[in-house]
């Protein structure tokens, strides 16, 4: 189930950073009983974008080699998505 508060609990801001780290998924803030923010650790978030940068990649590599292009393997994928997101690696 999720976590929801009203965003009045935002004034709390150490327990609502100590509910995100234990519960490590997103807290829903509402405001006037409607859905408002999402709040996350630091570590949640780094997991949800480096999952959209995977499903990102996926659907790159599924169009070029819908147009044609050559596939590759795992490893050279994760190389070059790492060059493209962190530099050289």
């Amino acid at each position: 189930m999720p976590a929801i508060r009203p965003i009045r609990d935002l004034r709390n801001t150490s327990e609502i950073s100590e509910m995100a780290h234990k519960l490590q998924e997103p807290i829903f803030i509402t405001k006037n009983g409607y859905s408002d923010l999402v709040v996350m650790s630091a570590e949640l978030y780094e997991r949800f974008a480096q999952i959209n940068r995977m499903d990102q990649a996926i659907y790159e590599a599924e169009a070029e080699v819908a147009e044609g292009a050559a596939p590759i393997s795992l490893g050279d994928a994760r190389a070059r998505l790492d060059r493209k997101y962190y530099g050289e690696v």
